[in-house]
């Protein structure tokens, strides 16, 4: 293993808050605990429209007869003050900055909302932010990029706190548009499994506040986890479709490696995009053979989505979440659906109850439409690599 000499790197970023809003509840702790439980959060929720499939993960706390508009500032809101709180920090701070991403939010189904910035100015003002926020869309990878973008920021000395935000709700048209697109399941969302076939939607919020170490020391801040590294790539392939290489992805993964100064052996649990559709679970096998060979020595790989759906632009940071708790507790909750994995998988899959993570540091993936592929790497703290 490789010491990380942190004198030769850029200011280090440090996670002190976590907060989310999820189908299976807004307790970071409870939650956790059921999914390693493999409690699902997957209901049945008529449509009006013909749909491939009546599942989705709603969000229980907020009511379905508000806009999608209204239902996502909720979400959002209840998730940043839960991190807020979490990290023992005010948004309206001196050095504070607050980075929203999401995919469409609920622009398909309202029009009067006129842009896709209009959701984050309205979050900012019910949270008393007084600056103007960052907004990021890049699809599925959105929640991720706005963890990567907030970490660029403390490393150049712009800001010393970024609250991180990926949030997303689940809407008549995102159902109809995913139903013809062919990529939503007839059945459950099995991630990595052979009956694989398709995704389930869901929705949720979740946020990251990452911190400068040196800021996280001053006021002596609990610290979860440390953000080692981020990296990004596109693999310009389609607008719905991944490369089939996997090409993009590995180079996401080597830059955010080559960003934390650790190697590919130091990984001990990877967070998988997991769809559960046979292309994109196919393209992550494929990666994942490239990055760590073969073999029930490399890193566990678990997925959330079949638990909580999948939440589209909020899914990169509720997922972060779940790597930080995997590090913690030394445990990756169980594939929810997975009963036979695919031929082809090539590393250890969590099949009906945790497995141990022996490691200090992890990956977590997401995979966006447009080829928007991000990687985060984060170690734990008091880790062999500290």
């Amino acid at each position: 293993m490789n010491e990380l000499n942190e004198s030769a790197l850029p200011a280090s970023c440090v996670v002190t808050g976590m907060g989310w809003v999820t189908p299976l509840g807004n307790s970071v702790s409870d939650v956790w605990n059921d999914l390693l439980k493999g409690e699902s959060g997957l209901r049945e929720m008529p449509s009006g429209v013909p749909v491939r499939s009546n599942l989705a993960a709603i969000v229980p706390t907020v009511p379905l007869n508000e806009s999608p508009h209204a239902r996502q500032l909720e979400i959002t809101v209840a998730a940043v003050n839960s991190a807020l709180a979490d990290a023992g920090i005010s948004i309206d701070a001196d050095g504070v900055e607050l980075i929203l991403g999401t995919s469409y939010a609920g622009n398909l189904d309202d029009p009067e909302v006129p842009s896709l910035y209009e959701w984050a100015q309205q979050a900012a003002e019910r949270l008393g932010f007084p600056g103007a926020p960052l907004c990021v869309t890049t699809a599925c990878s959105a929640g991720s990029d706005s963890v990567l973008m907030g970490a660029e920021l403390i490393r150049s000395g712009r800001r010393k706190v970024c609250v991180c935000v990926g949030s997303d709700v689940v809407t008549p048209a995102k159902r109809l548009g995913h139903s013809l697109l062919g990529t939503m399941t007839t059945e459950g969302l099995r991630s990595f499994d052979s009956r694989h076939n398709g995704m389930v939607l869901g929705e949720g919020a979740g946020v990251i506040v990452l911190e400068s170490a040196a800021h996280a020391r001053m006021r002596s801040a609990p610290v979860h986890a440390l953000l080692r590294g981020e990296g990004s790539a596109n693999d310009a392939a389609g607008m719905t479709a991944p490369d089939p290489s996997g090409a993009s992805v590995v180079l996401a993964v080597e830059r955010s490696l080559a960003d934390s100064g650790i190697s590919a052996d130091d990984i001990a649990v990877v967070c998988a995009h997991g769809t559960g559709t046979p292309v994109n679970d196919a393209v992550e096998a494929t990666s994942l053979r490239k990055l760590f060979g073969s073999g029930d020595r490399g890193p566990v790989v678990y997925g959330t989505k079949g638990a909580l759906g999948h939440s589209l632009g909020a899914c990169g940071t509720i997922e972060a979440i779940t790597l930080i708790k995997a590090l913690e507790e030394g445990l990756a909750p169980p594939v929810q659906g997975l009963e036979t994995p695919m031929d082809d998988f090539p590393l250890p899959l969590p099949i009906g109850s945790p497995s141990p993570v022996t490691g200090t540091s992890g990956l977590s993936l997401t995979l966006g439409f447009g080829g928007f592929n991000t990687a985060l790497l984060f170690s734990r703290p008091g880790g062999s690599h500290e």
